[in-house]
C-alpha cells in the first residue's frame, strides 16, 4: 500500500528541489536536439570543434571538483552524463569533418544562371532563339495529342514547406514546457518516495570547504565560459547559424537557470535546535562561497548563450534560394567580348576571299 501523500508545502527546500529536478530534466535532453540535427543533415559544420573540446574538459574538471568538494549527488551524476554526451558530439564532429581541431568554413555553393540569348536572328541562331524554356521542354508531353486523354497540366513538384518563425517558436516553447513538466513530475515522485523513508540526519553547521575541489571548480567555470567564444566566432564568420539546433541552447539555458535557482534557494541548518542571531546568514554566505565556482560557470554561460540567441535572430533569414536568374546576352557579342561575324561564310576571315 502506498504511503499517504504529505501536504504540498512550497517552502524554500521545495523550490530548490523543483528547480533542481527541472535542471536535471533539461540537462538529460540537452544534447539530443543537436545530435539529431547532425544525423539529419549528415554534417556537423554548424558546431565548433573547440567549443565541444572545451566543454568536454570543463565536464571532466566538473567531475573532479564535484567529487572533492562533496556537492549534491545529482551534480556528480549530471557531470558524468555530460562527459559521455560530449564524446558523442565530438565523435560526430570528427566523423563528418575529419580529425581536425580547427573550424573551417565550407566553400560557398553557387548555381550558374540561365543564359537567354536575344538579338536579331542570323544564320548562327536557332529557329526558336531560346524562347522555349528548357523546363517547358522537359515537362511537355504528348498526352494532349490523344483525344481520349484530357489536357491536364501536372502540377510541378514542390518541396515541403519550411516551418515559419511562429511555428518554430511554438514547437520550441512546447518542448521547453514538456521538460519543465517532466522535472516537476520527477520532483513529486521523489518527494513521495522520500516521505516513506525515515528522516536522515542532515549536515549541520558550516558547509565544508575543500581547496582542490574549489580549484577544479574554477577551472571548470573558466572552461565553460571559454567554450562559448569559438561557437560565437564560428557563427559570426559563417554569418549563419545553420546546423546549430536552437533547442540545444534553449535546454542549456533552462538547465543553467534552474540550477542557479536551486543553489540560491537554500535553507541554512544551524548546529543547535535554534539559530543564533546572524548564524543563518553566515551559513548561507559560506554555502554560496562553496558553490561560487559553479554559480559563476552557470551564470556566465547563461549570459553568453544570450549572445548566441542574438545570432539566431540576426541570421534567422532563410537561406538564399537560388532563383533562376536570367542573364541576357546580346547575340551580336560573343562570350569572349568580340563581335560576331555575320558575313556569309565565304567572305569571312580565313576563307581566302576578299
Amino acid at each position: 500500500m502506498a504511503p499517504p501523500t504529505a501536504p504540498l508545502n512550497l517552502d524554500v527546500e521545495a523550490i530548490s528541489g523543483i528547480c533542481g529536478s527541472i535542471s536535471i530534466a533539461a540537462w538529460v535532453v540537452v544534447f539530443s536536439p543537436q545530435i539529431i540535427e547532425n544525423f539529419r543533415r549528415n554534417s556537423a559544420d554548424g558546431l565548433s570543434v573547440p567549443f565541444i573540446i572545451l566543454w568536454l574538459l570543463g565536464d571532466v574538471f566538473n567531475i573532479l571538483g564535484a567529487v572533492l568538494q562533496g556537492v549534491l549527488p545529482t551534480m556528480l551524476i549530471l557531470a558524468i552524463y555530460y562527459t559521455i554526451a560530449d564524446f558523442v558530439l565530438l565523435a560526430q564532429c570528427f566523423y563528418y569533418k575529419g580529425f581536425t581541431w580547427k573550424d573551417e568554413l565550407p566553400p560557398p555553393q553557387t548555381k550558374p544562371p540561365n543564359i537567354v540569348v536575344v538579338g536579331e536572328p542570323t544564320e548562327r541562331t536557332g529557329l526558336l532563339n531560346g524562347h522555349l524554356d528548357d523546363r517547358e521542354r522537359r515537362d511537355s508531353g504528348w498526352s494532349h495529342l490523344n483525344p481520349a486523354v484530357p489536357l491536364v497540366s501536372e502540377p510541378p513538384a514542390t518541396p515541403p514547406p519550411t516551418p515559419t518563425r511562429l511555428q518554430s517558436a511554438i514547437w520550441n516553447l512546447v518542448a521547453v514546457l514538456m521538460v519543465c513538466v517532466a522535472g516537476i513530475v520527477g520532483w513529486l515522485l521523489s518527494r513521495r518516495y522520500s516521505t516513506s523513508q525515515p528522516d536522515s540526519p542532515t549536515g549541520e553547521g558550516f558547509p565544508s570547504f575543500d581547496i582542490w575541489g574549489q580549484v577544479f571548480g574554477w577551472l571548470c567555470a573558466i572552461l565553460y565560459l571559454g567554450s562559448r567564444f569559438p561557437q560565437l566566432l564560428l557563427n559570426w564568420r559563417r554569418k549563419s547559424t545553420e546546423g546549430v539546433s536552437i533547442l540545444f541552447f534553449l535546454f542549456a539555458c533552462l538547465g543553467n537557470l534552474t540550477y542557479v535557482l536551486s543553489i540560491f534557494a537554500y535553507e541554512p541548518h544551524c548546529a543547535g535546535s535554534h539559530c543564533q542571531p546572524g548564524e543563518a546568514g553566515k551559513i548561507y554566505g559560506r554555502y554560496i562561497l562553496v558553490n561560487s565556482s559553479w554559480l559563476a560557470g552557470s551564470l556566465g554561460t547563461l549570459l553568453l548563450d544570450l549572445g548566441i540567441f542574438a545570432q539566431f535572430f540576426i541570421y534567422s533569414k532563410d537561406d538564399p534560394i537560388y532563383e533562376d536568374e536570367e542573364v541576357i546576352v546580346d547575340e551580336d557579342t560573343s562570350f569572349d567580348g568580340r563581335g560576331a561575324d555575320d558575313r556569309p561564310i565565304l567572305q569571312r576571315a580565313g576563307s581566302g576571299l576578299p
